[in-house]
């Protein structure tokens, strides 16, 4: 894909006529938990949001990604089509997930840093014609219709990255989740379909991806309440699902991972947080060396919210963990006094 420079305009926006405000909170106490600012949006919804250094990247449904500095607009870039359902920085790019179902790259201009330009988008054009001249590159999504296996045919619900930043994984409502190669050719190297279930096809895609900190198990959570991972194989490739993890009763939303810190020096044992539409975070503990298909039916203790969690992360120190829900109260826990407390 040619180098494509997109400009900032917001009078392309179909929501230009809905202004950004920034509140600063002058009276921030300066204990650990304070709201110090908001950046409010007086109609739409912000979708997707990534940090770096000092900025900030936020997706909605206007098509504009908007860029904040201080909590203050710093500069933005805009998509020609497709909302902006997902956002994930790679060292000097920016990679942004689209409703359709495509994966842009941008990059920050060498003269300019206010400046953004797209420098690919994924599938590339060249990959694209090259896999479309083979009819065995095409797969049945639908009761006659066939796509290119190296494209999503729905939304693009999110995106992950390998910690060397050397793969792109990218999760759809199309059921599937594809990997790439995060460099010059970006090039689709799998695609795993995830999900038979066809009766429910918008809403048994992907909702949620991670993967632990030495990028070999991806997680992946979907809306009929299941957690299923995947081990990837030295050569690039996953094998099978290795485990199911169930008891969610709603759609999984959000998942977060990390090196379970009780593991032995040789053991390679992760912990899993799920966020789902049941109102619940649950905590895993998972290994690798679990047999492939086991199924877990018992987590441990939930943490409870009164609303679903749309986004989970980690925050401050190591052992704590940070959980935001519709209720529209985030809320910041001891991973190790969590227990079935409710909040």
């Amino acid at each position: 894909m040619a180098s494509d420079n997109s400009p900032y305009d917001t009078s392309l926006s179909p929501l230009s006529k809905s202004p950004w405000s920034s509140h600063v909170n002058e009276d921030a106490s300066s204990g650990e938990d304070a709201l110090v600012g908001s950046l409010v949006r007086e109609e739409g919804h912000i979708y997707s949001l990534a940090a770096t250094k000092d900025l900030i990247y936020t997706g909605s449904d206007s098509k504009n990604i908007r860029v904040w500095k201080y909590q203050k607009e710093f500069a933005g870039f805009k998509s020609n089509s497709g909302l902006v359902k997902a956002i994930v920085i790679a060292g000097e790019k920016i990679l942004t997930g689209h409703q359709d179902g495509r994966i842009r790259v941008w990059r920050v201009s060498s003269k300019n840093e206010e400046v953004h330009k797209r420098v690919a988008t994924l599938p590339t054009l060249r990959n694209y014609i090259k896999c479309s001249l083979k009819p065995s590159n095409y797969v049945e999504v639908r009761q006659n219709r066939n796509v290119l296996w190296i494209k999503h045919y729905d939304a693009i619900s999110c995106l992950s990255l390998t910690k060397d930043l050397m793969l792109i994984y990218s999760a759809s409502w199309d059921k599937t989740f594809k990997v790439w190669r995060a460099s010059k050719n970006y090039k689709c190297l799998e695609s795993i379909k995830a999900h038979d279930d066809a009766v429910i096809a918008l809403v048994a895609g992907f909702d949620a991806l991670a993967l632990n900190t030495e990028g070999t198990f991806l997680y992946a959570g979907s809306s009929d309440g299941l957690v299923n991972y995947w081990v990837r194989e030295t050569n690039l490739e996953h094998a099978g699902i290795l485990r199911v993890l169930s008891g969610h009763t709603g759609p999984v939303k959000c998942l977060a991972a990390e090196k379970d810190p009780d593991a032995m020096l040789n053991e390679k044992k992760w912990i899993l947080y799920s966020g789902s539409l049941d109102k619940s975070v649950k905590v895993w503990k998972v290994s690798e060396n679990v047999s492939p298909g086991q199924h877990s039916h018992q987590p441990p203790p939930r943490l409870s919210v009164s609303g679903p969690p749309p986004r989970i992360s980690f925050t401050g120190p190591p052992q704590r963990i940070s959980v935001s829900s519709t209720d529209q109260f985030p809320r910041v826990s001891s991973i190790r006094k969590m227990g079935s407390r409710r909040y």
